[in-house]
């Protein structure tokens, strides 16, 4: 059966940060593990994605092998020219990757793309956070928390205090720096998603585009009215 990929009982449902900070009093914390900063996260192949709206580019990170390689190879395969960034969230992230998208007609509910291929297994790393502009893969709701072979988001965010941080720290098992603390204060992102879904890769151009783009008009289910298709390549190095 196929089941919509994304973000599950956290954002599916459209619930707040709030209501997810209020919700991590009732959790047993796990044992901590102190992080470092994600810029100092090696990656050297960057990725350019055209748009409608502009060019993001993106590079890919060293520490996420299987998730790296993966993306390379459906770059290469031409596997995302013509897909739409389908689901837009304001404030939170933009989504795109689903191979049902190249033809979708208007108004066609989407999301459920690409769950015929293969999971990429986890690739959980405290020093990757999900700062804005961080590139993350997608999931369904396996108790794996494996990604979805080629359903992506990046994320817009919003900036969070160091209360907040403290408490998602305490829920996901992570330490934040000072630097990933600052890094959350003032540029912003998710961090109740840290842990739970991979971070891959961070936006190093064309973080204005992310912005336009999770700011269009969309319809109800949070597709853009207007379709927003991408293509992507390799940067030679």
């Amino acid at each position: 059966m196929k089941t919509k990929l994304f973000f599950l009982s956290l954002v599916l449902t459209g619930l707040s940060v709030s209501t997810l900070f209020a919700q991590t009093k009732t959790i047993a914390p796990k044992k901590t593990a102190t992080a470092t900063a994600a810029p100092s996260i090696p990656g050297k192949t960057k990725v350019k994605i055209t748009t409608d709206m502009g060019v993001i580019i993106v590079r890919l990170y060293d520490a996420t092998p299987k998730h790296r390689d993966n993306f390379i190879k459906l770059v290469k395969e031409g596997f995302y020219d013509s897909l739409m960034f389908h689901r837009i969230i304001q404030g939170f992230m933009i989504q795109g990757g689903d191979p049902l998208s190249k033809h979708a007609q208007p108004g066609e509910m989407l999301g459920m793309g690409g769950g015929d291929m293969e999971r990429i297994p986890a690739e959980f790393n405290p020093k990757l956070i999900h700062k804005k502009g961080a590139l993350c893969a997608a999931r369904d709701g396996n108790p794996e928390k494996a990604s979805s072979a080629c359903q992506f988001y990046i994320v817009q965010g919003k900036p969070s205090s160091n209360e907040e941080l403290d408490m998602i720290g305490q829920q996901n098992g992570i330490k934040y720096t000072p630097e990933q603390k600052k890094i959350y204060n003032t540029i912003g992102g998710t961090p109740f998603l840290d842990m739970n879904y991979t971070v891959y890769g961070e936006v190093v151009s064309g973080i204005e585009v992310v912005d336009k783009i999770a700011n269009a008009e969309k319809e109800p289910g949070d597709r853009p009215k207007k379709d927003i298709r991408m293509k992507m390549e390799l940067m030679k190095k």
